[in-house]
């Protein structure tokens, strides 16, 4: 049974990708970053900063797992989430059969 939980985490883990680009992010209500110069001021603010804490809490590397957890967790906290079925590349493979 603990192996299956390991199992599982390791792969939960494995499809985070963290999305750069502020149309790839919202807020908490569903407002895309992009669509409003007050929020995506907001996001051009708070980005750089949890980049950084990504840095000292996550890994160096960009492309490391706990990089991106790191940063997405900073993001969580500031009120920007990532966009449902772009915020996970297993979506990519399915043809977004997942979000539909």
């Amino acid at each position: 049974m603990r192996v299956l939980i390991a199992l599982g985490i390791a792969g939960s883990l494995a499809c985070i990708s963290a999305a750069q680009a502020p149309s790839q992010w919202q807020t908490y209500s569903g407002v895309r970053v992009d669509s409003d110069p007050t929020i995506l001021a907001r996001f051009d603010h708070t980005y750089p900063y949890c980049e950084q804490e990504a840095f000292r809490r996550g890994s160096t590397d960009v492309n490391s797992l706990w990089h991106v957890t790191a940063l997405r967790n900073c993001m969580y906290r500031h009120g920007i989430v990532d966009r449902g079925s772009y915020s996970y590349p297993a979506n990519t493979l399915f043809y977004h059969f997942l979000d539909r």
